[in-house]
């Protein structure tokens, strides 16, 4: 239970690989991207609901 274990966050920092112990860093900008997008367009103010 290493470097050398693939199944172990160590290891999937030595071999350069993303999973469940390691989320892509690329994914995670994606994922704050789309909530962010689809909070604002979800609500509609009262005032402009006329």
């Amino acid at each position: 239970m290493g470097k050398g274990d693939k199944k172990t966050r160590r290891g999937k920092i030595k071999n350069k690989t993303y999973g469940n112990l390691r989320p892509n860093p690329r994914n995670e900008r994606k994922k704050k991207l789309k909530m962010i997008i689809f909070s604002g367009t979800a609500t509609i103010p009262p005032s402009e609901n006329r």
